[in-house]
């Protein structure tokens, strides 16, 4: 038969009440709280979330909302994200948009009511509707800022830095610049790393122009790229330069010799590339279980605060770019 919170109760020889503060993080004792764990645990009580939230006024699940999960990139997300909830005792909803904002503010909608929380990742929408479809008090976006909502972000701006800095130090002096989606909110933050070497009169950054974030928008761009001067790419992320990798091989540009190419979020098939792809290692699970946190109101900072957090990122060098 399965264990109730009574058999829990009787067997540490508390209430019943207490037993569910102990379990659900309300006000007991921490030797009280370690005591009824133990019990707990020796007695395999597994709670009933519909239960404990009648009592709790939660359902103890929380959505996550990404934009295409064929993209490593969010499903990397989407691990940090459950692994977290499972420590915790949650559970997820995981809602696949498909890239189409309209799909993106429907699943806020039905989240909304369903869950007790919910995590925006890298979100299409435009900030307005944001600000209108989302409950600020319980929305964490990732990989995305909108002033009025809690979220967690990457150093994106210092990140292409490093990756400027690289190639320049490698002797590149022409390099070309894929871009992702315009109104990506990313997309926006690596112009604006960019932006910073505009002043250098030995370095020219030559904007190819935006493409879809895929492995097929990375092809399409590799002729414009190869057509112009660049003896480097700096691209949005790891699947175009991916794309860029498998259209400069087909057309017999060698890599690093004739083209160092560069990604952006080292996803694990980065180093799986050929040649292993220099990228900018983004900490994708890393801002999930961090926005998790911020959910749930753990540690120093939650949702309703407004928080922001912002996370490193590091060049992680491959065989992908070399010298001049």
């Amino acid at each position: 038969m399965r264990t109730t919170v009574q058999d829990v109760a009787r067997a540490a020889g508390v209430s019943v009440s207490t037993v569910s503060r102990a379990l659900t993080g309300g006000s007991v004792s921490p030797s009280t709280r370690e005591a009824v764990m133990a019990v707990a645990h020796r007695l395999g009580y597994q709670p009933n979330r519909a239960a404990r939230g009648l009592i709790t006024g939660r359902t103890g699940n929380l959505g996550l909302i990404v934009p295409d999960l064929r993209n490593p990139f969010f499903a990397d997300v989407a691990k940090g994200v459950t692994a977290r909830a499972r420590a915790v005792d949650c559970g997820v909803f995981i809602s696949d948009t498909d890239e189409d904002p309209v799909a993106e503010l429907e699943a806020i909608a039905t989240l909304r009511h369903n869950t007790d929380g919910i995590l925006l990742c890298s979100p299409r929408a435009r900030d307005a509707e944001l600000l209108k479809a989302a409950d600020p008090q319980n929305t964490v976006l990732l990989h995305r800022r909108v002033p009025g909502l809690s979220s967690v972000v990457a150093d994106i701006v210092d990140g292409t830095r490093q990756a400027i800095r690289h190639l320049r130090a490698l002797g590149h002096r022409r390099i070309a610049y894929v871009s992702g989606p315009e109104d990506s909110w990313a997309s926006r933050q690596r112009l604006a790393g960019l932006a910073e070497f505009r002043a250098d009169d030995d370095l020219e950054i030559l904007p190819v122009g935006s493409v879809a974030p895929t492995f097929d928008g990375g092809v399409l761009a590799g002729d414009l790229v190869l057509a112009g001067p660049a003896t480097a790419v700096l691209a949005y992320n790891d699947l175009v330069a991916m794309g860029l990798l498998h259209r400069l091989a087909a057309r017999g540009a060698v890599v690093p010799e004739r083209m160092s190419v560069v990604g952006y979020d080292d996803i694990s098939f980065a180093a799986m590339s050929h040649p292993p792809l220099t990228s900018v290692a983004v900490p994708k699970d890393r801002a999930g279980a961090i926005g998790l946190d911020l959910l749930l109101g753990r540690g120093s900072m939650t949702a309703a605060q407004g928080a922001e957090v912002i996370l490193p990122t590091t060049l992680v060098v491959r065989a992908s770019s070399a010298a001049v």
